[in-house]
């Protein structure tokens, strides 16, 4: 008798416990398929950030993980409103106060709900950094790609590529020192972006299709006048730069790459985002194998990217040791094994595809110098 009720329990728990991997199983592909895999600050369901008291040139709000990192952020809440806080100024148990730079849009109070974002400057180069730009379209394989173009007196044009979950405007703190160098760049969209064409089933592929949309906008390029180019991206805005520099029909023309932030441990960033998403690391190793199926990823291909072994021109690599999504030590194996071409820059304390906002200054110096010698 009590070996059956203890078989038949255990068969109960078997049964909860497959309905519950089954549910965060298809959890982890959407996510992923979706294209909804981007860095948060701090984990889903941790507590809502406040304004507990704004004063002239500083605000304080809730202390939370996010709410103390170093650099320059964006406030948003609803209905449009938009601030940008800088450095802290000082802390205590439940507070942080940080500088306030600017009030764009909307009332911020005392009470007001808040989320901090790396979304500094929103809108086009024209609203927000005073840049005149052509809004143009790549024609990709699909249809067109909606894209911004700086022109400038330089013939290395730099093609910037967002990451999921993000959009143009997170090229938008780097045009201004692009300027400066005189490089045109054409900030671009790819499949599935608001404006631009679906992929085909609906799903992204973390960078095994849409990387060809990259290309497009290399030909674009160089149709236009580029004589070389060199390519930019964020997380896997940056994979798809890695594949297009290694798959690409165009690869002559490519004289360097800018990673920030890039995702080339596939398999521990997905368990990672899954884990945020409060899915328990057991189930967040089967759920990697499910997104894999689902978004049909190569990961023996992303592994050689990940290794460097195809990797043919000059690379400044970019990442930090506290990015929740992209491990710091993918990034530190590839600059090893390919230090005659990679040049890694970390900056601590920085979120995954922040690291501009954690150090501005120190984050442009850095982009001039590197690029110098390919202008």
């Amino acid at each position: 008798m009590r070996r059956g009720t203890a078989a038949a329990v255990a068969a109960a728990a078997v049964a909860v416990a497959a309905v519950g991997a089954g549910a965060a199983i298809v959890l982890i592909g959407r996510r992923v398929s979706e294209r909804t895999v981007h860095p948060l600050f701090g984990k889903p369901g941790e507590a809502n950030l406040w304004v507990h008291d704004v004063a002239a040139g500083r605000v304080s709000l809730t202390r939370a993980p996010e709410t103390v990192r170093p650099g320059r952020y964006a406030l948003e809440w609803p209905r449009g409103g938009h601030a940008v806080v800088g450095e802290v100024l000082g802390t205590d148990v439940q507070t942080v106060t940080r500088r306030l730079e600017r009030s764009e849009s909307g009332t911020l109070t005392a009470g007001t709900e808040v989320e901090l974002t790396p979304r500094v400057y929103r809108g086009d180069p024209t609203s927000a950094l005073g840049i005149g730009f052509t809004e143009t379209a790549v024609q990709g394989e699909l249809g067109p790609l909606p894209a911004w173009r700086v022109d400038a007196m330089r013939g290395s044009w730099v093609i910037l590529v967002h990451g999921p979950g993000a959009d143009r405007t997170q090229a938008l703190p780097v045009l201004p020192v692009l300027r400066s160098l005189k490089m045109p760049t054409l900030t671009v969209t790819y499949r599935g972006d608001a404006g631009a064409p679906p992929s085909p089933d609906g799903l992204g592929h973390f960078g095994e299709t849409e990387w060809r949309d990259v290309e497009s906008a290399i030909r674009f390029a160089l149709d236009s006048g580029a004589g070389r180019v060199v390519l930019y991206g964020w997380s896997l805005g940056a994979t798809m730069c890695l594949m297009a520099a290694e798959r690409s029909s165009r690869q002559e023309p490519i004289a360097g790459l800018v990673l920030d932030s890039p995702i080339l441990d596939w398999s521990a960033s997905v368990r990672r985002e899954s884990v945020r998403a409060g899915i328990p690391s057991a189930l967040a190793n089967l759920g990697a194998l499910a997104a894999e199926g689902r978004t049909k990823v190569d990961l023996e291909a992303l592994a050689r990217l990940a290794d460097g072994t195809g990797l043919r021109v000059p690379t400044l690599l970019l990442g930090s040791p506290a990015d929740s999504i992209a491990p710091i030590a993918a990034a530190r194996r590839l600059a090893q094994r390919r230090s005659d071409l990679v040049s890694l820059h970390e900056v601590p304390g920085a979120e995954h595809a922040q690291l501009w906002n954690a150090d501005p200054d120190g984050y442009a110096e850095v982009l001039r110098r590197w690029l110098t010698p390919l202008l």
